[in-house]
């Protein structure tokens, strides 16, 4: 069937760039787009119109959150309080346990891509906190979501993450990495058996990668059995690397190089890794604060970074600067990695905090982070076919309306929706030619039931964390209120 989509702005594709078209259509058969234009004349079994929206590429979001919101507790702590938020050596010798059962597990990953959906995102790779389970990711769990994103209808990369070691509060109070190098070995055999369970399911919408946790917390020996992995199987691999001090030094103490280094000699550092975050190079200025070679290092390898700039940002840090590493040629993508998974919110802020790394407000490369959210995501992904609106690519798109007064005046849509809106505002996703999201609404899903059971998880992911605090500190100490909260 052929179905045909009009909206007062759409951005289309042309001489392998973005383009704007006003009062333009789009249509497509099955999963794949045929026309991309002003006047279609032909057939089609359906029309919806749009109005004042803008149709664009769905957005690919490679830093997903597949999790129950955790920044909201730990993006405030300072230096002695944060350490109540990882776990102790105590919680890791002799207490450690999965916070949730294998079905809230389950609900917590119905809720976070619930998320997804409705903020616009059409293909994503899910990123979720260890800190919660007893170990990592088990097989069975990424089954689950595996066949959940498939009822949703998202575009999913997927595979258990795991690790060889957990980041840890040490009694001395020092912060550190403790090791079971045979849980590491069991979590790669599990991620393996998921790449052959995905082969084996053969749906497009469920591509098998290889999710390592952070680079600190995997021995190098898992690094090399991962990077052969992957070049036997031609598997992406994504790891949390380059993203903190802490991390470089922890890397540093272990192996006696820096983590590029380490990635390096691994055998990773090649076109099939992404890097979530790939902030904490040589030019960043808590470093060297001087390009000493890393930047062409990445850009020569073809690995690609997953730009997260809403989460770096309320962290207190960002990237130095999304112009320098789109200059050196690194292919640039976009995360959200916690909530909201607002990519508009996020390009928002990753424009505003160039303008200020840079001091001039030309530097705020709009188009770039557009591009970084669409075909820098397909680049990452091996996929020519997404990530843009041209006949023969696949049907994933999303709509943001800007029918509201509180949206504020029109120049360029692009720039409206980033400075005045949200992706809150999409009102029409598909992928692959299905239509997910509708007027705000996922066919069978009650979002009211989920919004008050997500309520409940939180509640006892929140009251877990005393139990992983070397200092045994109440939840409401680690994570005091704005205000003093008066009783009735």
């Amino acid at each position: 069937m052929r179905f045909k989509i009009k909206a007062r702005y759409v951005l289309g594709f042309s001489q392998g760039r973005h383009v704007l078209l006003e009062d333009a259509c789009v249509v497509y058969a099955g999963s794949t787009i045929e026309y991309v234009g002003y006047d279609y004349r032909g057939p089609v079994d359906g029309e919806r119109d749009l109005g004042d929206a803008l149709l664009m590429p769905g957005l690919i979001d490679l830093d997903a959150l597949a999790d129950i919101d955790h920044l909201i507790l730990d993006s405030w702590a300072g230096p002695e309080a944060a350490k109540g938020h990882q776990w102790s050596e105590d919680y890791f010798r002799n207490h450690r346990a999965d916070v949730f059962t294998a079905e809230e597990r389950q609900e917590i990953r119905e809720y976070a891509l619930i998320q997804l959906v409705l903020h616009g995102i059409t293909t994503y790779m899910p990123i979720a906190s260890e800190v919660h389970s007893e170990w990592a990711e088990p097989y069975g769990e990424l089954v689950g979501m595996a066949e959940t994103s498939r009822r949703l209808g998202l575009r999913g990369y997927l595979g258990p993450a795991y690790r060889s070691g957990v980041n840890v509060v040490l009694e001395n109070g020092e912060r550190s990495v403790l090791f079971e190098a045979e849980r590491g070995r069991a979590g790669f055999s599990d991620a393996l058996r998921f790449l052959d369970y995905a082969t084996e399911l053969d749906d497009p919408l469920v591509t098998g990668v290889l999710l390592p946790c952070r680079i600190e917390t995997l021995e190098p020996e898992l690094l090399k059995a991962t990077a052969a992995a992957s070049a036997e199987r031609g598997v992406l691999v994504r790891l949390h690397s380059l993203q903190g001090l802490l991390e470089r030094e922890l890397v540093s103490q272990l192996h006696g190089v820096a983590p590029l280094e380490l990635m390096e000699q691994a055998g990773l550092l090649n076109h099939r890794l992404l890097i979530p975050h790939a902030t904490c190079i040589d030019r960043n200025p808590a470093v060297y604060g001087e390009d000493r070679g890393d930047l062409g290092r990445l850009a020569r390898s073809g690995a690609s970074i997953i730009h997260c700039p809403l989460t770096s940002m309320r962290y207190g840090s960002t990237l130095d600067s999304f112009n320098a590493y789109k200059a050196a040629g690194v292919n640039i993508s976009l995360g959200t990695d916690s909530f909201p998974p607002d990519l508009i919110r996020g390009i928002d802020a990753g424009v505003q905090l160039a303008k200020i790394l840079a001091g001039s407000n030309d530097a705020g490369d709009l188009a770039g982070y557009f591009d970084a959210a669409t075909l820098g995501g397909a680049r990452a992904l091996g996929r020519e076919d997404l990530g843009c609106l041209e006949p023969g690519a696949q049907a994933d798109m999303v709509a943001f309306s800007l029918d509201d007064i509180r949206d504020g005046v029109h120049d360029d849509p692009l720039r409206t929706l980033t400075l005045n809106g949200t992706a809150r505002q999409a009102v029409l996703s598909i992928v692959a030619g299905r239509t997910i999201m509708a007027g705000g609404e996922i066919a069978g899903v009650d979002l009211a039931a989920r919004r008050a059971r997500a309520q409940e998880l939180f509640a006892k992911m929140r009251a877990a964390y005393p139990l992983r605090d070397a200092l045994n500190r109440s939840a409401d100490e680690l994570f005091p209120p704005v205000y003093a909260r008066v009783e009735r």
